[in-house]
């Protein structure tokens, strides 16, 4: 279902797919590490691999939060990723002018969850020919994203996917209702389980999101056994020491074990 993203790799070899990287691009060397090392253990595993990085965070709760290097910067080390691993790229747009924008240096465009209903900016990143992954809203339930699906596909773009990542439970915490995955699926897109994002504790009193790393894997084998297409994760050499999202990412470290166990998983199932 995926064979329309440019230059993605082992599509044949019956596992889940991959979108992972850093949250943000934070300087010009850490999402050079994280996409040689993840691509080395996708390579090894045959899982087709999407390399992510946000060019720019524009969604953060405080001013001084980090929020990017440039965005012409960020965005020209996604593609010199891209072009140097060979590897397909994803980040997020924020407005139809990034959705614009961003077309020139990467392959998908990805719609934030907390503007999945944004019609503006579906039609704008539909407009650039570009797959679009939409991220169900934590506000909105999997049954209401096929009209986001369809904004999409009625503005002549089929190359839609999208990712649950959690819904609002009470102020400071996410759930994962896993009914959502084959619901979404019934749209006819690849569904994908962002695990990291899912993992999130929001709206501390601090202005920072916290975050539960631990249950990762608990998700993400969840995410594969209710039939999930791909996983969405963010990984990072020293999460601690992270612009953005450090603590509910992956320790780079650890992404080959849990890569390994997923895709016994995925086969075993199959």
């Amino acid at each position: 279902m995926i064979n329309y993203i440019h230059k993605i790799k082992h599509v044949g070899s019956g596992n889940f797919f991959l979108i992972a990287g850093p949250c943000v691009v934070e300087d010009d060397i850490t999402p050079f590490r994280v996409a040689e090392k993840v691509a080395a253990i996708c390579d090894g595993l045959q899982i087709p691999y999407i390399f992510k990085a946000s060019f720019r965070k524009a969604n953060r709760s405080r001013l001084d939060s980090f929020q990017g290097i440039g965005d012409i910067k960020a965005l020209s080390i996604i593609r010199q990723i891209g072009e140097q691993f060979s590897i397909p790229t994803l980040t997020d747009v924020h407005s139809e002018t990034d959705a614009v924008r961003a077309a020139e240096y990467v392959d998908i465009l990805q719609i934030p969850a907390f503007l999945c209903r944004q019609t503006d900016l579906l039609i704008a990143a539909a407009g650039t020919g570009k797959p679009v992954n939409i991220k169900k809203g934590q506000f909105v339930s999997p049954e209401s994203m096929k009209f986001a699906v369809e904004k999409v596909r009625q503005s002549g773009n089929d190359k839609v996917m999208l990712t649950e990542r959690g819904s609002t439970f009470g102020f400071n915490d996410l759930v994962v209702d896993f009914r959502g995955i084959p619901v979404m699926k019934a749209f006819g897109v690849p569904v994908i389980l962002d695990v990291t994002h899912s993992l999130q504790i929001p709206n501390r009193a601090a202005g920072t999101s916290g975050g539960q790393p631990q249950f990762i894997e608990t998700l993400a084998k969840a995410g594969i056994a209710a039939g999930a297409d791909g996983i969405f994760l963010e990984t990072h050499p020293d999460p601690s020491a992270a612009k953005s999202d450090g603590e509910n990412m992956l320790k780079l470290d650890l992404l080959d074990d849990l890569l390994e166990k997923l895709v016994r998983l995925s086969k075993a199932l199959k």
